[in-house]
C-alpha cells in the first residue's frame, strides 16, 4: 500500500543509494523508468536551465561561427559542385576556404581534408575503408579497448567480414603500452587506430611515439582526434599520422559536420563507404553542406587563434574544481593519468556513492557519468573497466567537462553542490556507515537473493 499523497512515480523518483552488484533486468527497467520520469518532470518545469558542465558531449556554438555561417544559409545557397554559374562558384570558394582553415589547424595540405557528417562517419570511413582496400595482402587491424564505441563497432564489423582485430589493453593510468603495441604489429597488419584524447577520462595517448612505431613498420595510423583538435597543438606531419577524424560540434562548431584527414604522401588508399557523384576525391560522394563546412572552418580558425589562451584558462578552472572537491571530500579517485591528460575532462569516482544518484541530486548542473553515446546504459563504463577500476567505483564516477565559456562562478557552484550532495548521500549509505566503523568491505562475502 502507498501512503496517502504518494504515487508510484514519487516512489520511483527516490534515488538508489548504492549498487554493489551488477544491475538485474528488473532493476534496470525501474531505473530507466525513473530516468524517464525525471526527464519529463524537469522539461515541464518553467525554471532556469542547469549550468552546462558537459563539454565532452558537445559544445555550444561560438557566436563567431554562427556569424560566418548565416550568409550561406540565406543568400549564398548555391550547390558548391555547380560549375556553370556564380551561385556555385560562391559556395565552392567558401567550401575551399573552410578546407584550408581545417587543414591549417592540424598542419595538413587542404587537399588532404575530406568533409564528412562528423567523427563517427570519419572513423567508419578510415577503419573500414583502409582495411577493405588492403585486404588482399593485409587482414589485421589493431586498436585499444578504450576507443569510442564507433571505432570498436567498426572493428567488430570487420571481424564479421573475416579480419583479425586485436583490442589492446591499456595500463592502469589509461595509457597504451608502446612495447606491447610494437610486439603486436605483424606483417599482415594494415592499420592501427588509437584515439588522441579519451572522451571519458581525458587521457592523452602518446600519438607521436605511436606514429613513429607505425611508420617504421609500414603500418598506417588512424587517430580519433575529436576531443583533441582545437584544444592541443597538432601536427599530422610531426606525429606521422595517416588518418585523423575531426568533429565540428566538439570545437564550438555546428553539429552534423566533421572531417577526415587522409595523407597524400605517403599515399593512403581507402575504399569509400558511399558512392555517387564522386565528390571529395571520390571518397565521400554527396553534396557538401556549405553552411556546415563554413561553420567547421570558422570554428577551426577561432580555435587556432585562441588555443593557448583557452588551454591556460581551462587548466586553471579544472585545477580549481579538483582542489575544491578533493580538499573537502575523502575517498575521491581521479580516473586516468594525472599528467598525460587534457585538463578540461575530469572523471572522478566518489566511493560509496552511486553515480546515477549523484547525477539526480545535481540536477541543476548538466553532467554525465560517461560517454553521451552510451549514457542510456546503466552498465559501468567499459573505459573505466578497461583501466581496472573496481565495479563499485566505476558505478560512482562523474565526468566534469570544462570549456571555453565556463566561468569561475559555475565551477565554484558545481564544486559546492557536489561536496554538499556527496556528504548527504554518504550519510544515507550503509556502505559508508560500515567503512566508518572500520569494516573492510572487500572482506565481506555478499549474497544476492
Amino acid at each position: 500500500m502507498l501512503s496517502p499523497g504518494k504515487s508510484v512515480s514519487s516512489r520511483l523518483l527516490r534515488p538508489a543509494l548504492w549498487l554493489p552488484f551488477r544491475l538485474c533486468p528488473e532493476r534496470t527497467a525501474v531505473s530507466l523508468m525513473q530516468k524517464e520520469l525525471i526527464k519529463k518532470r524537469e522539461l515541464e518545469k518553467d525554471e532556469l536551465r542547469p549550468l552546462y558542465m558537459d563539454f565532452q558531449a558537445t559544445t555550444p556554438m561560438d557566436p563567431r561561427v554562427l556569424d560566418a555561417m548565416l550568409p550561406y544559409q540565406v543568400n549564398y545557397y548555391g550547390n558548391p559542385h555547380s560549375r556553370t554559374h556564380a551561385y556555385g562558384w560562391e559556395s565552392e570558394t567558401a567550401m575551399e576556404t573552410a578546407r584550408k582553415q581545417v587543414a591549417s589547424l592540424i598542419g595538413a595540405d587542404p587537399r588532404e581534408i575530406i568533409f564528412t557528417s562528423g567523427a563517427t562517419e570519419s572513423n567508419n570511413m578510415a577503419i573500414k575503408g583502409v582495411a577493405r582496400f588492403y585486404q588482399a595482402k593485409k587482414r589485421h587491424v589493431i586498436t585499444t579497448q578504450t576507443e569510442h564505441k564507433c571505432v570498436l563497432d567498426s572493428c567488430r564489423i570487420l571481424e564479421a567480414e573475416g579480419f583479425n582485430v586485436t583490442y589492446l589493453p591499456v595500463q592502469k593510468n589509461g595509457l597504451l603500452d608502446l612495447k606491447l603495441l610494437e610486439a603486436t604489429i605483424r606483417p599482415e597488419t594494415s592499420l592501427v587506430s588509437v584515439m588522441t584524447i579519451n572522451n571519458e577520462i581525458g587521457v592523452k595517448q602518446p600519438v607521436k611515439e605511436i606514429g613513429q612505431i607505425c611508420r617504421s613498420k609500414g603500418v598506417f595510423l588512424h587517430t580519433d582526434a575529436a576531443q583533441a583538435v582545437g584544444k592541443i597543438p597538432i601536427s599530422v606531419s610531426d606525429w606521422k599520422v595517416d588518418l585523423m577524424s575531426i568533429s565540428g560540434h566538439k570545437i564550438y562548431g555546428p553539429k552534423g559536420v566533421g572531417a577526415l584527414y587522409v595523407r597524400r604522401r605517403p599515399r593512403v588508399r581507402l575504399e569509400p563507404l558511399q558512392n555517387g557523384g564522386g565528390q571529395e576525391r571520390g571518397l565521400r560522394s554527396g553534396t557538401v553542406p556549405t553552411p556546415l563546412a563554413v561553420g567547421l572552418g570558422a570554428a577551426c580558425s577561432v580555435a587556432q587563434e585562441e588555443m593557448e589562451y583557452d588551454h591556460q584558462r581551462v587548466s586553471m578552472l579544472a585545477n580549481r574544481l579538483v582542489q575544491k572537491i578533493m580538499t573537502e571530500i575523502p575517498d575521491v579517485v581521479m580516473n586516468g593519468d594525472p599528467e598525460q591528460r587534457y585538463p578540461g575532462c575530469i572523471n572522478l569516482s566518489f566511493a560509496y556513492v552511486e553515480g546515477e544518484s549523484l547525477l539526480m541530486a545535481l540536477k541543476d548542473v548538466a553532467l554525465s557519468s560517461g560517454s553521451a553515446c552510451t549514457s542510456a546504459s546503466l552498465e559501468p563504463s567499459y573505459v573505466l573497466r578497461a583501466i581496472g577500476a573496481d565495479e563499485d567505483l566505476a558505478h560512482s564516477s562523474i565526468r566534469f567537462g570544462i570549456g571555453r565559456f565556463t566561468t569561475e562562478e559555475e565551477v565554484d557552484y558545481t564544486a559546492e553542490k557536489c561536496i554538499q550532495q556527496v556528504h548527504r548521500l554518504r550519510e544515507m549509505s550503509p556502505l559508508w556507515e560500515m567503512v566508518q566503523e572500520g569494516i573492510d568491505l572487500k572482506s565481506i562475502k555478499w549474497t544476492q537473493h
